[in-house]
Formats: structure tokens, sequence, C-alpha cells
């Protein structure tokens, strides 16, 4: 209840009525938030053997996969590639199984169907014996002593507790971290990564789509131009095939068909189906939006689905095979790539990233892989670096580890570790880490990572 301060310094504030709330659950391990990093980290925990809670805000697991419709797992991977193993693999394996993707077209990999996976997640999650709890919006950290004891959610069935003696953050804004007091960073927005609309078109004619990209190949040594995508490479990227499309645009702007200001229309598909589905239209990019700001994503979604529309009309006009499709769906949410990162006990670098760093406490492995901030290194030589556990653990706050994109580091190496894969490698780890705490009674700040690593290897990481 909302009651007005009947003399109130600020007449444009209102005051919070003090309640009671009901706790409706209790476990041994909360993740807050189920996107890749949220997924390793609840499967971690509950085959590390700890009573396992995930809480997500929307109706389905799968975060950017099933949200917002980023369906290019590991388009990174090249023959050469030494990747991570663990959850990650798993989940592509398995979603392959179940029917839930295609080859992707640029890489070694397979691309997800966004779709499906809901169900592909679902099955997982119920196997691994997680409670699943859904439509449950974080809003509130429950702080003792200066460790985190559970969470305040809101939901249609009102405000409510969850207790969780450890408690994983894994929204990929460090939500829980900043809210509960610990040290956090964020990009000025004006400089942060941009934000994306991602859509999927149906009715296109694979084969006249296909003979077009055939008979104009791009390479990422066609993403420089436009500002947006200028990029700095080692070099050994630029002729490797891109499934990029920036010429359609180019025209439409040329010959007044969309407004001139949308030059930064360009991007990638994911695949072309035999029923007409162009999937993964990764082709508006939303700069100086702040994820964390709630009147910017709403301009963001908006604006990003505004842009969207113009962007079928030029592929309809100037993309052969593209002349009778329509917009099929729209991801549920806008893509965000950058908000808060922890200061954690320690903090990735740039160089770490960029030259093969080697830590004690590795709790995983990632290729050389670099995309954000105008660079893109690919990961075709078997260059990889290892993940310190030190970048999962915030500091100021007890019995809260954190998975997924907003873990320490610079920018750089954000571009790096807030790639689905490695969100599940840093995942994977936060979970087991959240276990073996509880089953060794030791802080996380303090934790035997031999343990860890231990059961890490259990799982079938590959830690160095």
């Amino acid at each position: 209840m909302l009651v007005s301060d009947p003399r109130p310094a600020d007449p444009k504030r209102v005051r919070e009525a003090a309640r009671t709330v009901d706790v409706i659950h209790e476990t041994d391990v909360l993740v807050v938030g189920s996107g890749p990093g949220g997924l390793g980290a609840a499967l971690g925990a509950a085959r590390a053997g700890a009573r396992t809670t995930l809480l997500e805000r929307n109706g389905c697991f799968g975060g950017n996969i099933t949200q917002v419709g980023v369906e290019g797992f590991a388009w990174y991977r090249h023959e050469q590639t030494i990747d991570s193993e663990g959850i990650g693999r798993e989940l592509e394996d398995r979603a392959k199984a179940m029917g839930a993707t295609s080859d992707e077209p640029q890489s070694i990999s397979q691309a997800f169907d966004a779709e499906m996976f809901k169900y592909v997640a679902d099955v997982v999650v119920a196997e691994a014996g997680v409670k699943p709890m859904l439509h449950r919006q974080f809003v509130a950290p429950i702080i003792d002593d200066g460790a985190i004891r559970g969470v305040i959610t809101e939901s249609k069935s009102g405000r409510e507790a969850i207790l969780a003696r450890r408690v994983v953050d894994a929204t990929g804004d460090a939500d829980v971290a900043a809210r509960s007091g610990a040290p956090t960073r964020k990009t000025p927005k004006e400089a942060m990564l941009s934000a994306s609309v991602m859509f999927s078109m149906t009715g296109v004619d694979k084969r006249e789509f296909l003979d077009e990209v055939k008979a104009d190949p791009q390479t990422y040594r066609d993403w420089a131009g436009n500002a947006e995508w200028d990029i700095e490479t080692t070099g050994k990227e630029d002729e490797l095939f891109s499934p990029f499309l920036r010429k359609p645009f180019k025209k439409a702007v040329e010959a007044g068909v969309i407004p001139p200001n949308l030059i930064t229309l360009a991007g990638t598909w994911g695949t072309v189906t035999d029923q007409g589905d162009l999937t993964y239209l990764n082709l508006v990019h939303l700069s100086g939006y702040d994820g964390t700001d709630a009147d910017d994503l709403t301009r963001g979604e908006i604006d990003g689905r505004r842009q969207a529309i113009h962007a079928i009309e030029a592929l309809r006009r100037f993309m052969p095979g593209c002349e009778d499709a329509k917009l099929r769906n729209f991801g549920m949410t806008l893509g965000i790539r950058d908000t808060r990162k922890i200061d954690a006990h320690y903090n990735l670098t740039e160089q770490d990233v960029r030259e093969q760093a080697r830590f004690e406490d590795s709790i995983g492995i990632f290729p050389e892989f670099i995309d954000g901030y105008g660079v893109l290194v690919l990961p075709t030589t078997g260059r990889y670096f290892q993940v310190p556990y030190r970048s999962l653990v915030p500091q100021g706050v007890g019995d809260l580890i954190v998975a997924g994109r907003s873990i320490g580091g610079d920018r750089i190496s954000h571009a790096s570790v807030r790639s689905m894969m490695c969100c599940t490698v840093s995942g994977q780890g936060a979970g087991v880490a959240a276990a073996v705490s509880l089953r060794t009674g030791q802080p996380f700040d303090r934790l035997d990572l031999g343990k860890v690593q231990e059961e890490l290897r259990r799982q079938h990481v590959r830690i160095d």
C-alpha cells in the first residue's frame, strides 16, 4: 500500500507503508535470472547436490536466447577453435538432439530455434531437479549482517519473500549485487554497446536469397564503415564469410524508401529455412540506451521496432528472395549488451582475454573471441584464456556470487565474457561454487577452489 505523506518534504514523493512479507519458499541456492549464465548456475549447483531454485521474471527460461531471439550461440567457432566444455556445449548438443537447432551459416556450430529452446530449457531444468519459479520479478535483496539471505519478489501473486543460503546473481545487469550494496561499474551511456531489437521474417524464397548471397558473398572486412560498424581485427578474420547485410539498406536510403538517418541499419542473419523463415536478424543497433533505465528501455523497444519495419521494407525492395516476405516476430524484449559490471575480487583485463591468461583459480576456459567496442577477434588459431573464479565474487556482500556478463572486468574483457557460451562458463562455475560453499561452510571469498575445480571436472568442464 502507498500512502501520501501528510507533510511531505518533497510533494513529488510518497511514503511506502511498512509491511510484512510472507516467506513462500526456502532453498539452498537461489539463482536469479535464467539466461545462459543462470541456466549454467542452476544446473551446476543442482548437479553438485544443492537444493536449487531458478527465478525468472518472464514466462520462459533462456534469457537472450528465448526472450531476445539471439540464436547464434557459438557463431565464433571455427575448425581450429579450442572451445569451452561443460553445460554450454551440453545445451547446444541437447537442443540439436531435440530438433531445436539448425546449422549456423558462418561457423562450425548450431543456431538455436529460439521458440523450441523454451521447451529444451524446461526439460533440462526439470531433469536436474531444479525448482522453477517463473513470472516473479526480483525487486529487493534481504540483507542481514552484511550477507544476503534471500530476495523479495513481485508478481501476480503479490509481494513475496524467498529465503536462500546462497544467491547467484545471473540478472545480466548485476541487479542483485547493486541493490545489495556491492560496488559496481557502468560504462557511460554514450559509450555503451548498442542495444538491439531482434526479429525474424517469413515468406522468404530460400533459393533466391541464398543465390544472391553466393553471388555477392560478404566477409568480415565488409563490416567496416558507417561508424557503427568500424572495427579493428587481427587481419585473419577479414576474408572469412559473414552473413552480413548492408547494401539493401544503403540502396533504400538512396531511393528514399527509408529515412536518411537510418544509415546504421546493417548486420547479420542467422538461418533461412526451407519453410521461408529468415531468422535472428540482428540489424537494428540503438546507441545511447541504458538497459538499467526503464525510460530508455521504453524508447528502445518502440524505436527498435520502428527501425525493424523500415529494415523489412528495404529487404523487400532490394534483397532478392524477400519480395513477398513479412515480419514473423519480434524478440520478446530489447537485447542489452552492456550495463553494470561488479567490482570483483579480480577484474579481468583486455590483456587477459587477448594474451591467453592463465589463473590458478580457473573455473573454465573460453576462446580468444572479442566482439564489441569496435573490436572483432575470432578464435581461428586455438588460442584461449581461463576464466578466474575471483572475477565472479563481488566485494562487500556475503553469500552472493555473480554469473554472466556482469562479472568483473574492463571494457574489452566484457566484449569477450558477455558471449552466451562464456556466460555458461561463469554460470556453471558460480553454481558449483555455491554448492561447495554450502557443503564446506566456507564463504565465497575464502572457498577451497580445489574442491570447486574437482566438481567442475566431474561435470565435464575443461578448466585448463
